[in-house]
Formats: structure tokens, C-alpha cells, sequence
């Protein structure tokens, strides 16, 4: 009689788990189904040429193959990038509209609550994170920083290079600033990271605050000299610098503000799609995402022009979106209003 039971128990639980996998088969089937031949925009906040673009033109014939569509890419500049992200936010959830954004960019527009944003962050559809590089602090060669230390020791004041409010430069180095208590000037108005090395170079600034992958080119030239790397995680260009966490003794509070900084910079290059979608339809652009970021012939495509695919699935992505934007206390979001305020 037992064994009769057993039997009749595992077939019953073989008829539960058939039952739960036909649905989402069938699921997967319709959703492959009314992708086919269709046309999907994905949509760039930035004119031709530049690294969102450039990603973009990569990434698309990859995703047509998974999808069974046709990817064009869109431009959309404006705004850097935020006259994309309304229109995105404002679209049909009908999954044949996705964005490459620069979701740094994005958060701190919102947080700082900048006029022209029309969109909540928190709100949109992740499809995963395409790249996050690791951010570096860097000074001239013949600076008498360097270490992390030598800044907080220095006992005057310390300009550093930037361009806009929040492009990255400006704001990274107002939270290193703030969050080591040195004194520091943000001088705005450079025309993008290259010359506002450049001002490194030649002694007329002190410091800059850029992505790894354009670290790379400075300091490979000779111009540049690496502080540390201002996340958890050790870039792949100077694996032997040391990060922040690594090379300052930090308070509970410090720590919070790098964390912050390093969620924000973990956002990076992110894939997005407007509010609403069905979750069959968001569900099955995720997966398609995830194939094809994990695809080899992109990644090593991505490798050899140094546009490195660092994949984050949409759950992380979501994740790092709302620990910024959403799970942020009044508080919290003053402080760093009042931190980015002192790079404008």
C-alpha cells in the first residue's frame, strides 16, 4: 500500500509541475510570437558618435537575432539625455520602445530635482545594467598627493577639474570632498574629461574624478597618477590601486556616502522600458537582455574596442535604481542635495 501511495504522489506532483510550465511555455510562445519582424526603437538620450551611441550600434544586431525583430537605434539628444527619458516615461508599455540611459545621470537629476525631469526612476521597467566602470580619483604626476592620506593631510585647498554640475566629474568630486572633509574648490566650465585633464596635467588643477576606462588613457600616457579607485570594487585597468574602502579607515558615515556614490555609479549604462509593461512582455525582454549581454561574440566585440559589457540582471538593476531614488530617507536626500549643490 505505501509503495502504491508513493507512486500516486510523485505522479501528482509531476501532473503540478507540467501544469506550472505549460502556461509559461505557452507564455514565451506569444511573447516570441508578437516580437516577430516587428521594429523596436531603442532610443539614445545623445546625438551620433558618442559612448550611449556607440554601445547602442553594438548591442542592437545582437538583440534583433534574440528577439527575432529589428533594433534601430534612435536618437534623441536633449538635455543630456532627459528629453529621452520623459518621452520614454510618457510612452504605450508595449515593449517595442527601450532606452540605453545614463542612469547616474538620471538619478542625480532626480534627486536634485532639477525642472525638466518628468519622469520617476523608480518607476520604469528594468531590463538589466549593459556596463558600470569603477570611478578613479586622479592627480597630476608631479602632485604631492598620492594617497588618499597625503589629500586629507595636506592642509590646503583642492581644485578640482569638472564641466557641468552633474556630469559625473563635479559631483563625484563634491562627495569625496565631503565625505573626507577636505578642502576643495569644483571649478565647472571644462568641455568634457579631456581637457579637464588636460588642466590636471599642466598644474592649473589638482584633481579629476573620471571613469576607468578614461583614466586608462590618461595615466597610460603618463599624465596621470591614480589615487584610489572610489568604489568597492578594483578597477580592471589598475587592479593594484586601491579602492577608497580599502585605503582609508573610514567612519559609519563616510562609508555611507561612498556607498551611496558607488550605487549611483553602479547604475551606469542601464536598458530601460516606459512604466506598465505586461509582465509576460517584460519578463520575456529581460531574459532576451540577459542572452544577449552574456552573448560571447558581443563581449568580445565589447573587449576589443574597450566598451566592456559589465551585465547586471533587472532585478540588481531595479535594486540600485531604488536604493537611490526610493529608499532614501528626507534626510538623506537633503544631505545629498547639499552636497551636489556645492559643485554647481
Amino acid at each position: 500500500m505505501p509503495t502504491i501511495i508513493r507512486a500516486v504522489t510523485r505522479a501528482l506532483a509531476a501532473a503540478l509541475a507540467l501544469a506550472a510550465v505549460v502556461p509559461v511555455a505557452r507564455a514565451q510562445d506569444a511573447e516570441r510570437a508578437y516580437f516577430s519582424g516587428k521594429t523596436v526603437r531603442l532610443v539614445v538620450g545623445y546625438g551620433p558618435g558618442g559612448g550611449y551611441d556607440a554601445y547602442a550600434r553594438m548591442i542592437a544586431p545582437h538583440l534583433s537575432k534574440v528577439l527575432g525583430a529589428s533594433v534601430v537605434v534612435e536618437n534623441q539628444p536633449g538635455a543630456g539625455g532627459l528629453v529621452a527619458l520623459n518621452r520614454i516615461y510618457a510612452a504605450a508599455p508595449d515593449g517595442l520602445t527601450m532606452m540605453i540611459a545614463n542612469g547616474t545621470g538620471s538619478a542625480l537629476s532626480q534627486l536634485t530635482e532639477q525642472p525638466g525631469v518628468r519622469f520617476d526612476l523608480g518607476q520604469f521597467g528594468y531590463l538589466g545594467t549593459v556596463s558600470a566602470s569603477p570611478w578613479i580619483w586622479l592627480v597630476g604626476p608631479n602632485s604631492p598627493i598620492k594617497t588618499p592620506q597625503d589629500a586629507i593631510k595636506l592642509g590646503k585647498k583642492i581644485n578640482w577639474a569638472a564641466g557641468g554640475p552633474a556630469d559625473g566629474l563635479s559631483d563625484g568630486a563634491a562627495f569625496t570632498c565631503a565625505a573626507l572633509n577636505l578642502d576643495c574648490h569644483v571649478v565647472l566650465g571644462y568641455a568634457g574629461s579631456n581637457q579637464a585633464a588636460l588642466a590636471v596635467t599642466q598644474g592649473e588643477m589638482d584633481a579629476i574624478y573620471v571613469s576607468d576606462t578614461s583614466a586608462n588613457n590618461y595615466v597610460a600616457s603618463g599624465q596621470q597618477h591614480v589615487v584610489a579607485a572610489m568604489g568597492r570594487v578594483r578597477s580592471r585597468f589598475f587592479p593594484d590601486a586601491p579602492t577608497i574602502f580599502e585605503a582609508v579607515k573610514l567612519t559609519a558615515d563616510q562609508q555611507w556616502l561612498f556607498e551611496f556614490r558607488a550605487k549611483l555609479e553602479d547604475l551606469g549604462r542601464i536598458l530601460l522600458v516606459p512604466p506598465n509593461l505586461p509582465p509576460n512582455r517584460l519578463a520575456y525582454l529581460q531574459a532576451a537582455v540577459k542572452a544577449t549581454l552574456n552573448e560571447p561574440a558581443l563581449v568580445a566585440e565589447g573587449e576589443k574596442s574597450q566598451r566592456y559589457i559589465d551585465y547586471l540582471d533587472a532585478a540588481t538593476t531595479r535594486k540600485n535604481a531604488q536604493d537611490v531614488v526610493v529608499d532614501i530617507s528626507p534626510e538623506q536626500r537633503k544631505r545629498v542635495q547639499d552636497i551636489l549643490a556645492k559643485a554647481r
